[in-house]
């Protein structure tokens, strides 16, 4: 009995062994993208221009340099680094990746046991049970029966249909990781770009505010004027109007701004009338200077995307080999090893022993051409999986491409708008002395205060996309996750601060 329980048991053992075969189907390699040797077709300065105002100074394009994980930090604001790493805590999307990580994990480790493993189960059976008067030739016909058994069970993966089924859900657990590292990367980017305008539009909100006190100090002077016969009263109703038309300006703004920091509010999972968002200034953000970008080669390995599109791909190859495994014949192992008796006294007596060894063999013969679509059916799904991991390249490529030609033209566009801006502090500024002097008449004064409104707005949105779009690049750069604590992907924002 011993002996036969051993070669029992031993059979199980031995299908890790057994499931060493051949594995048909592709075996998936990284694709192989030719990557051109620059972002841009036209080549970019060693750095942007520079400007003698607030967020103006020149930023250097750091070819070849590594990316921080903790890539806002170096907009200098200690105010905006705590935003993000509450946000990456607390925020819901951020909860909801990690949980969809763990479930793929979870059900790789149950597929996997399932697949690599034989099936071992033990039942005890207790019954009492009557059988026919004419079946067991008039004898007693009730009596009690008793069965305890161990049962192994497990198809061999001759042909590795179970290995390709492994390796696809993996690859689907590598797609929820970098799923995971994108919804960082995003969120971070989000709350850096959304505080970015709350910024933006708090000080174009101050800006109007100045411009009104001023409108209405102009106000004053012409009434004055007016009532001393200088002026006509159409200047008091053009004054009057340009007044009216600034302060309409400003609820606008204000609606904005609101609903910009409710945002912000909801990016690091609060209400919005819950806690407090810091108060930004774009005064108080540092634009960075030394922009780290990495080289075109490297971009496919960095992007969280563009990895989640190869694990897609990934799959759909592993899936190839299980629709071609499946047309191959598939052989199941089985066994059961117990004792049965009419009484528990008897039951693990050596008479009552009971046991069993099985093989069975599935070969199909015809399924109405079922099994050969359902191959060609996944080797579509491999191209289109392929098709659109080239895409989703391609425009990672144009995201950094955009981006970084954007900040080369944001650099002479912030140029452009604070020599417009002193041009148009300077015109008002004489025009103000002239016209109390009586030197010119209203409408150039009028002139001259809207083109100094417009100026001063403008600017101020010019340094705004400067700093919006110097985040972007970070993000189109993949954000640094490779270089998080740790070293591997899908790591949480509460492990990285332990």
């Amino acid at each position: 009995m011993k002996k036969r329980l051993s070669a029992f048991f031993c059979l199980a053992a031995m299908q890790p062994i057994l499931m060493t075969g051949c594995a048909v189907g592709p075996d998936f390699r990284p694709p192989d993208f030719k990557t051109p040797p620059h972002f841009t077709a036209a080549p970019l300065p060693a750095e942007t221009a520079a400007t003698d105002t607030k967020g103006g100074n020149a930023q250097r394009f750091a070819f070849a340099e590594d990316l921080s994980a903790q890539w806002w930090t170096l907009f200098g604001s200690p105010e905006l680094d705590t935003l993000v790493r509450q946000g990456l805590t607390n925020s819901p999307s951020m909860a909801a990746a990690q949980a969809a990580l763990r479930k793929a994990e979870e059900n790789y480790r149950a597929a996997r046991g399932a697949l690599l493993f034989p099936g071992v189960d033990a039942s005890i059976y207790g019954g009492r049970q009557r059988t026919s008067t004419y079946t067991n030739g008039g004898g007693d016909n009730t009596f009690n029966l008793y069965h305890a058994s161990v049962g192994v069970s497990y198809t061999l993966d001759l042909f590795g249909g179970s290995r390709r089924r492994l390796e696809a859900l993996q690859a689907q657990v590598d797609y929820q990781r970098f799923l995971y590292e994108a919804a960082y990367l995003t969120l971070a980017a989000n709350i850096v770009t959304t505080a970015i305008r709350e910024a933006a539009l708090r000080d174009e909100i101050a800006a109007t505010h100045e411009i009104l006190k001023a409108e209405e100090k102009h106000l004053k002077v012409v009434q004055k004027q007016f009532e001393l016969g200088a002026v006509a009263r159409i200047a008091v109703l053009a004054q009057q109007t340009e007044l009216a038309a600034t302060k309409a300006s400003l609820p606008p703004l204000e609606k904005e701004h609101a609903l910009t920091r409710h945002a912000l509010s909801v990016l690091v999972g609060r209400t919005p009338g819950e806690g407090h968002v810091s108060d930004f200034s774009l005064d108080r953000i540092v634009l960075p200077e030394n922009l780290p970008v990495s080289l075109p080669s490297v971009l496919a390995r960095q992007r969280p995307d563009i990895r989640a599109a190869e694990s897609v791909l990934h799959q759909a190859c592993a899936e190839v080999g299980v629709a071609t495994a499946n047309l191959y014949p598939r052989v199941t192992l089985s066994g059961g090893y117990g004792t049965e008796a009419l009484g528990t006294g008897d039951l693990f007596s050596s008479p009552s022993i009971v046991w069993n060894l099985g093989a069975g063999l599935l070969q199909p013969l015809f399924h109405g051409g079922e099994l050969t679509a359902k191959r060609r059916a996944a080797i579509a799904a491999f191209d289109e999986a392929a098709a659109q991991y080239r895409q989703t390249v391609l425009k990672a490529f144009q995201d950094v491409a955009d981006v970084l030609r954007s900040l080369e033209t944001d650099a002479r566009t912030l140029q452009a708008e604070a020599e417009a801006k002193a041009a148009a502090t300077a015109t008002l500024e004489m025009a103000e002395k002239q016209f109390e002097l009586g030197a010119v008449n209203y409408l150039y004064l009028l002139v001259a205060q809207r083109n100094y409104h417009r100026a001063r707005v403008s600017l101020i949105a010019a340094r705004a996309v400067r700093y919006a779009d110097t985040a972007a690049l970070f993000q189109a750069l993949g954000g640094g996750w490779w270089n998080r604590e740790g070293g591997e992907p899908g790591t949480t924002p509460m492990q990285e601060s332990n």
